[in-house]
């Protein structure tokens, strides 16, 4: 990678994270005096506090693994209710108009006016948050697919009704694969979304091993700041993570031969 690459690409984000890094040490240390300071304790003492301490970096560590799987099972359903609805939605213009309404007003819905009545009909427990999860994420997948399969070329339709191909050759052949770079963007705002829903629903549905979720909550009911910041942080980096595995994804399948991910013909 050379010189210029690792400028244009790293150094902007790289300077970012100083001016806040150095933005949260003017807050923490110059603004705030010794008596409010656990309100907003300085970056190393988060580390000390909630990484560097075994005591309080084991239950992180745990609630971490609980939310990343809820969002992984959660991500995984979406994904293949998403990909089959918005494919049914492509396939018949009076599905779509039957169901796409409907998308669109769970989308519209608030989901944590959902949430009590989700605990009621499924328990507290680990189903109501893929439960969560899933209609959080749901939304991206099925506009991402139904965008994507109904984005075709036409003259490629033209050419497959000469060779008189019929409906589910035109849909393996050349939908498909035609609208897999809307369908992976989509799959990448789901995955972001799924960690939203993992947390959000570990925060409401309290019972069984606690998630990054109800960590937030019970250092907050303590005033524990350095594990309450130490736990948010983790919920966003599990969210860049998901973010950049998808991203990876996207670049490993389309970026040989989809424009969208080239720039002058070379991979972003």
């Amino acid at each position: 990678m050379s010189f210029g690459v690792l400028r244009t690409r790293w150094l902007p984000p790289a300077v970012a994270l100083l001016v806040f890094l150095g933005l949260w040490y003017l807050v923490s240390d110059v603004l705030l005096d010794d008596d409010r300071q656990f309100l907003l304790p300085p970056p190393h003492a988060v580390v000390e506090v909630a990484f560097l301490d075994p005591v309080n970096r084991a239950p992180l560590l745990r609630g971490l693994a609980l939310s990343a799987t809820v969002a992984l099972v959660g991500f995984l359903i979406a994904t293949v209710l998403g990909v089959a609805i918005g494919t049914a939605m492509s396939q018949a213009r009076w599905v779509e108009r039957s169901l796409y309404p409907y998308a669109v007003l769970l989308q519209c819905v608030p989901i944590l006016a959902l949430v009590p009545v989700i605990g009621f009909w499924f328990d507290f427990g680990l189903t109501s948050r893929v439960i969560v999860t899933v209609l959080i994420a749901l939304f991206p997948v099925i506009s991402s697919t139904l965008f994507g399969l109904q984005s075709t070329d036409r003259g490629q339709h033209d050419l497959l009704s000469l060779h008189r191909a019929g409906r589910a050759t035109r849909l393996v052949k050349l939908q498909f694969p035609s609208a897999l770079p809307a369908l992976l963007t989509g799959l990448q705002v789901a995955a972001t979304l799924a960690v939203v829903g993992a947390v959000v629903g570990d925060l409401f549905f309290k019972q069984g091993t606690p998630g990054i979720g109800v960590l937030i909550d019970l250092y907050r009911a303590r005033l524990q700041t350095e594990q309450l910041l130490g736990a948010a942080l983790l919920a966003c980096l599990l969210g860049v993570a998901a973010f950049s595995l998808l991203g990876l994804l996207i670049r490993v399948t389309t970026g040989g031969w989809h424009g969208s991910t080239t720039v002058h013909g070379r991979p972003r």
